[in-house]
C-alpha cells in the first residue's frame, strides 16, 4: 500500500516507471479515495503500463479487459456455459424422470422440472469474464479496462454500475457484489469523448509526451546501457520530430525503440544516414518519414555546424557546466 505520493514515485521509479509528481498524487488518491481513474492521453505515453505496475507494486492480480467496437456484457462480464449445462442434463436425465414422474399434463411437468431452475442456473454453469473476475476476486485486484473510448457508448452505460456500485446483476440468480472492491484503471487515447457520466465517477489524469528532461530519465531507466550523449541525442532530435506535422506523432514506446535499434547498429551518435536508415521505427507512415526526412535533414545540418560556429559554448558544455538541468 501506498503511503504517501513520494512513495508512489520511489515504488513505481524502482519497478521502472518514471512519474512525475502529478501522476503520482492521482494514483495516491485512488487508492485512499477507492475512485476509479480514467486515464487519457496519446498512444504510447505509458497509460497501460502505469496500471501494470501500480498492480505490481500493490501486489495485486492484474484483471485486463481489452474494448474494441461491438464488445458487449457476455464478452466483458459473464457467459453461461451451455455446453456443460447440456452434459449435465444427460447426466441427471434419470433424476429428471423421476422428477416429472406422475404428472399428467405437459404443464404439470414444465412447472416441475421449472422449479428446478436454480441447478442449471447457477455459479457453477458460469463462464465469468474480466468485470465479473474482478468483482468476485478474494483478494483485492487491478482492473484494467484497456482503450475504453473504442467500445460503444452502450457499453460504457453498462459500465456505470460496475464503477458506481461495483456490483453487477444477473438474471436468472440476483445481484452479484464485490467480495473485495478492486481498483478500477480506464485508459483512453481520445478516439471519442467519454460521457460526463462516466467521467464524473472517475479521477481524470491526462498523461501527455514527456519533457525532455523526463524522457531522458526514462530512456536511462530503459536503456540504461545507452552512452549519455547518444540518449540526448535521441530526446533533442525526437523532440524535434514530434512537432512536425505528421499523421502519428511517435511516443515514448518508439523513443525506447529508437535507442535500442541505434545501440544494435552500433551507432556512437546521430547523423543524417543513420536517421533515414532507421526512422521507420519510429513513423508508420510512408508520408511521415518523407516529411521527416526532407525536415531533419536541415536540423541536422544545423546540429553539426553548431561547433564551428559557438566553439565556446561547446567546450562549456564538455566541462560539465551545462548540464546541470539535465535530469540524467
Amino acid at each position: 500500500m501506498f503511503d504517501s505520493v513520494n512513495g508512489v514515485i520511489k515504488d513505481l521509479g524502482e519497478l521502472g516507471y518514471i512519474c512525475d509528481k502529478r501522476i503520482a498524487t492521482v494514483v495516491y488518491l485512488a487508492q485512499q479515495l477507492d475512485k476509479p481513474v480514467l486515464i487519457e492521453g496519446p498512444a504510447g505515453v505509458g497509460k497501460t503500463e502505469l496500471a501494470k505496475v501500480v498492480a505490481t507494486s500493490l501486489g495485486r492480480e492484474l484483471i485486463r479487459l481489452q474494448c474494441y467496437e461491438g464488445l458487449d456484457e457476455a464478452k466483458a462480464l459473464y457467459e453461461w456455459e451451455y455446453s456443460k449445462q447440456l452434459l449435465y442434463t444427460q447426466i441427471l436425465k434419470d433424476k429428471v424422470s423421476e422428477t416429472i414422474a406422475g404428472a399428467e399434463t405437459l404443464e404439470e411437468a414444465a412447472e416441475r422440472v421449472g422449479a428446478e431452475d436454480s441447478v442449471f442456473f447457477s455459479n457453477r454453469f458460469i463462464v465469468p469474464r474480466p468485470l465479473m473476475q474482478a468483482i468476485t476476486s478474494e483478494k483485492p485486484a487491478m482492473l484494467l479496462i484497456d482503450e475504453v473510448d473504442k467500445s460503444d457508448p452502450e457499453f460504457e452505460a453498462f459500465l456505470l454500475e460496475i464503477l458506481s456500485d461495483f456490483q453487477v446483476t444477473i438474471p436468472e440468480i440476483g445481484t452479484v457484489k464485490a467480495t473485495s472492491q478492486p481498483l478500477v484503471f480506464l485508459t483512453s487515447n481520445d478516439a471519442r469523448e467519454m460521457s460526463d457520466a462516466l467521467k464524473r465517477r472517475c479521477l481524470h489524469l491526462w498523461i501527455d509526451y514527456p519533457s525532455p528532461e523526463l524522457e531522458l530519465k526514462i530512456l536511462d531507466s530503459r536503456v540504461p546501457d545507452i552512452a549519455q550523449h547518444l540518449a540526448e541525442e535521441v530526446v533533442s532530435l525526437m523532440h524535434k520530430i514530434r512537432n512536425l506535422d505528421l499523421k502519428k506523432i511517435p511516443s515514448i514506446s518508439e523513443t525506447l525503440d529508437w535507442a535500442r535499434a541505434l545501440m544494435a547498429l552500433n551507432a556512437d551518435s546521430i547523423d543524417e544516414d543513420i536517421v533515414n536508415d532507421t526512422l521507420n521505427v519510429i513513423l508508420k507512415y510512408e508520408g511521415d518519414v518523407a516529411k521527416a526526412q526532407s525536415e531533419l535533414s536541415k536540423l541536422i545540418e544545423k546540429k553539426t555546424a553548431a561547433p564551428a560556429a559557438a566553439p565556446t559554448k561547446e567546450s562549456k558544455s564538455d566541462s560539465g557546466a551545462d548540464k546541470k538541468g539535465i535530469l540524467h
